[in-house]
């Protein structure tokens, strides 16, 4: 794991959270892949080869964890780390999310002047 962080998978079905959110991490200088839905993620991610992947936890179709199992059985990002971002923030929500594997979780509405520096402080954490 490089100590920089350069490539975001960022998937969110919602377009306008979307585009606030890979605005947000390209100002921060981070090269952000967007994609509005699980399956699009799977198949963008071994090519794009992300460092992190930021992940919403409800979406139509593939689901943010069933996003995450799918990521994981790939090779290009079997051990990615994986940050979901959601409205449901509970402990116990979080603590799921934790035991699926996930390194954070960050709240929604997300703080989009920050996003970017939250980000790359938990990717340091998680090397």
């Amino acid at each position: 794991m490089k100590d920089v962080l350069e490539r975001v998978l960022y998937v969110e079905d919602d377009p306008d959270i979307r585009a606030v959110g890979a605005l947000a991490l390209g100002l921060g200088g981070i090269k952000v892949k967007s994609c509005a839905s699980g399956d699009e993620a799977v198949a963008a991610a071994a090519t794009f080869g992300p460092q992190l992947i930021l992940l919403d936890v409800m979406m139509p179709g593939m689901d943010g964890p069933a996003t995450l199992e799918a990521l994981r059985a790939l090779d290009a990002t079997a051990a990615t780390p994986v940050v979901f971002m959601t409205a449901k923030v509970q402990p116990t929500q979080v603590a799921v999310y934790r035991q699926m594997g996930a390194v954070e979780v960050i709240p929604k509405p997300f703080d989009p002047m920050t996003l970017a520096a939250v980000i790359r402080e938990i990717y340091v954490r998680a090397a």
